[in-house]
């Protein structure tokens, strides 16, 4: 179990997790970097949208991960090139056969 001093944004606080202190560390020094490029971006000024955008930020890149993830783990998803392009052309003689009436 482990213990998280954030002092972030003009605020400051302390949780405790199952993960262990390192752990938390490292995830507190990469939303802090986040939290850098927005306010070096100058895009927000409001300590509160900074961390809200930030928020949405690891959101996005989670989702769009756990997407990619998803679609590399689909049992029916070829797993290489030529996988694929044996699927794929397993496809179209099955449409020419049946285009040509060869395949009832």
């Amino acid at each position: 179990m482990g213990t998280l001093q954030i002092d972030l944004l003009g605020t400051s606080f302390s949780i405790k997790a199952t993960e262990d202190d390192e752990y938390l560390e490292k995830l507190l020094g990469y939303y802090k970097k986040i939290i850098d490029e927005i306010q070096k971006s100058g895009m927000l000024k409001e300590k509160l949208h900074v961390s809200i955008l930030a928020g949405i930020m690891l959101c996005d890149e989670l989702y769009k991960e756990k997407s990619r993830k998803s679609l590399s783990q689909d049992p029916l998803a070829p797993q290489n090139s030529n996988e694929k392009a044996e699927k794929l052309t397993a496809e179209m003689i099955k449409k020419l056969d049946k285009a040509l009436n060869l395949q009832g």
